[in-house]
């Protein structure tokens, strides 16, 4: 089975380190992921507050585009930022559930020559990775021994919430699976699902910094040493504060963020750029130096 897949706008921006990781490792499982002709930006979580039928149509012409590069029944499309993930996938609740909402988003899908007839399954990455592909088969393609890394799996906000397709959204356990699989000590955390602050990161900052601060503090005193990441934005904030965050706590907060695809690829024994972990601003443990 070949699913397409959509990158969204910060796969190929500030987050290329966890698209060069996720196609590395699906293509070292042999399952190809096929990118979606002409996507566009599926318009972010924000822009529906702002023009609900504009934000709507950016999200269903993708879903359109894809019926039409798959006409041939379902078509699966795995997308791996868990903002376009819900942006997606509510374009297409609202859509079925409310028929005046979807008349009026498929009217303008057919002025710019397009259809959507409701085929797409949206999937994550982690849900297709656990729940298709299967943990035993990844298990067979690990090189490399993790040692029993602590690692705290960390979903965010928006990966099981408000939609939960293929886990518990007040304590999801697919990515502690994952981790485990790969070698690595999954650490029992309760902040898995928190918000880290999205955007007020670099909007109210004040108010944004200490929620990743939060996180962070709370990894590490329940001792992991790594947090996985499935979102971009997540991950930016997770390490791209942590300097600042230890300068106006005056604590040593040290916990690395690497997406989850990193981590895989780690075990996997793919190298360092093919991962994307050069680009990566906060040290590795010695487990995943390469």
């Amino acid at each position: 089975m070949v699913y397409l897949y959509y990158p969204g706008c910060s796969l190929k921006g500030t987050g290329r380190a966890y698209e060069e990781s996720l196609l590395a490792v699906f293509k070292a499982l042999d399952q190809p992921l096929q990118e979606l002709d002409d996507w566009n930006c599926c318009g972010a979580t924000a822009y529906m507050a702002v023009d609900e039928t504009k934000a709507f149509a950016l999200a269903a012409r993708n879903l359109a585009l894809a019926e039409a590069q798959k006409s041939d029944g379902k078509v699966t499309m795995v997308v791996p930022c868990n903002g376009c993930y819900l942006v997606l996938m509510k374009a297409q609740r609202y859509m079925e559930e409310y028929a005046a909402v979807g008349k009026k988003i498929r009217g303008v899908l057919e002025k710019a020559g397009l259809h959507y007839e409701g085929k797409v399954v949206i999937r994550h990455p982690v849900d297709v990775l656990v729940n298709d592909i299967g943990l035993e088969h990844i298990s067979k393609h690990i090189k490399r021994s993790l040692g029993d890394l602590p690692v705290a799996a960390y979903y965010g906000c928006q990966m099981v919430r408000p939609y939960c397709t293929f886990d518990d959204q007040h304590n999801p356990m697919s990515m502690d699976k994952l981790v485990k699989a790969l070698g690595a000590a999954p650490v029992d955390w309760p902040l898995k699902t928190r918000c880290c602050g999205g955007a007020l990161t670099g909007t109210i900052e004040e108010v944004g910094v200490p929620l990743n601060y939060i996180l962070l503090r709370e990894a590490q005193k329940r001792g992991a040493q790594v947090m996985a990441t499935a979102c971009p934005l997540c991950q930016f904030n997770l390490e791209c504060y942590q300097g600042s965050m230890n300068r106006q706590y005056k604590e040593k907060i040290h916990v690395t963020p690497v997406y989850f695809s990193q981590l895989m690829g780690i075990a996997f024994g793919l190298s360092r750029r093919t991962l994307g972990l050069h680009r990566s601003l906060v040290a590795m443990p010695q487990q995943l130096a390469i």
